[in-house]
């Protein structure tokens, strides 16, 4: 199924006329009602509303506009799947999602691939972003897989951006998580909907279009941009009622996000890490800023002040419990484990607390890694994974 907008040339033509940026798109479509309107003012109507040199620009069709045209109305009818539909929507259409209205630069039209009626009912109140690094330690990976997870399972909606890492991680528990026909995940991307990036979420951007939604402001044909990700952020804590920093180092995208959340007055939260790892460096600092410290999905729920519901599991769910140890390596059978702490340590310091040959140690840490206790971190570094 797909959904067209009336005057689909219209629209392509005011995104794509240059000089006109969406504030000035916004003032037109404000003072002329639609854009074929626009579009059949004098060069002095539109000098009203615009500066000289925008009204010239709207006075001519751009370069390429027939052929987009053409390829969006090839896309939208082109889906070889009947349990996912494609539409373009724009602003003032029924399934335009209404929290992005409150913010200070709602998108003119929005590409959308997966499930997209469910735009209808979709509440921003019980949708929560996750965000985070590109280059998470093992327990940030574990932690957005685990909290996506437990709040999909709750009702909710996860919203995020698809990139390696914190995102990807955060979508999977969310597919995971959510209930049988309920909207699981929004994946805001910075690409046109006709390519996937990165390439290597290919086959999860495949399960959220089946369970969810994959959104995006830009055209297609639009490449990865470097400056279209941090455009994006601010549709993702846009149609979210609060941002959940899980991993971020000082300088980070997802600090931008966290930014934007407080001017759109979102709730901004974070999960706190190791004061020895980078990755945590960014959580700490929005703490220190006033952002609410989470430990679990229940703080969540409550800063959101929303009910917990119990949900029984479902027999896939049942079995995965990211925090228990395995039974057969318990910390009573493994002073290797109380050894390590929870902060990240070298082979080195290891060695020295625990006085283990070098060739002992390493079997001991390779066990644990393959039994997922342990992550190994960039500069030979060692860290717990789990709550254990």
């Amino acid at each position: 199924m797909e959904h067209t907008p009336p005057d689909l040339g219209c629209w392509l033509r005011l995104s794509m006329t240059h000089g006109v940026g969406r504030d000035a798109a916004r003032r037109l479509l404000g003072a002329f009602n639609d854009p074929a309107n626009i579009f059949s003012q004098t060069a002095a109507q539109l000098c009203q509303v615009v500066s000289a040199a925008q009204a010239q620009a709207l006075l001519q069709a751009p370069q390429g506009l027939d052929d987009l045209l053409q390829d969006t109305l090839t896309w939208l009818h082109a889906s070889p799947d009947p349990q996912v539909s494609r539409a373009v929507i724009t602003l003032g259409d029924a399934l335009y999602p209404a929290a992005l209205l409150d913010t200070p630069d709602p998108p003119l039209m929005l590409y959308a691939l997966g499930q997209t009626q469910a735009l209808k009912d979709f509440q921003h109140e019980r949708a929560v972003a996750m965000v985070g690094s590109r280059n998470p330690t093992p327990q940030g990976l574990i932690n957005a897989r685990e909290f996506a997870h437990s709040l999909t399972a709750q009702g909710l909606v996860v919203v995020s951006g698809m990139a390696l890492g914190v995102d990807g991680a955060a979508h999977e528990g969310a597919l995971q998580g959510a209930a049988p026909g309920a909207l699981a995940t929004i994946a805001w991307v910075g690409t046109g909907l006709d390519r996937v990036y990165p390439k290597q979420h290919r086959e999860l951007a495949h399960r959220i279009a089946q369970q969810g939604l994959i959104l995006s402001e830009y055209a297609l044909g639009t490449p990865p941009l470097a400056h279209h990700f941090p455009q994006r952020n601010r549709l993702i804590s846009g149609m979210s009622q609060a941002t959940l920093v899980v991993e971020a180092a000082l300088l980070s995208g997802s600090l931008i996000t966290a930014k934007q959340a407080l001017e759109q007055g979102r709730d901004v939260m974070a999960i706190p890490g190791s004061i020895h790892s980078p990755q945590s460096k960014g959580c700490h600092a929005l703490i220190k800023q006033g952002a609410k410290l989470v430990e679990s999905a229940q703080d969540v729920l409550e800063e959101l002040q929303l009910p917990s519901q119990a949900i029984a599991p479902s027999p896939d769910q049942a079995t995965l419990d990211w925090n228990d140890p395995d039974p057969a390596m318990s910390d009573e059978d493994t002073p290797l484990l109380e050894a390590l702490g929870h902060d990240p340590v070298s082979l080195d310091a290891l060695q020295a607390r625990c006085g283990w040959p070098t060739a002992q140690l390493q079997a001991q840490l390779l066990e644990l890694e393959l039994m997922g206790q342990v992550g190994r971190l960039p500069g030979g570094l060692f860290q717990r994974i789990g709550s254990g």
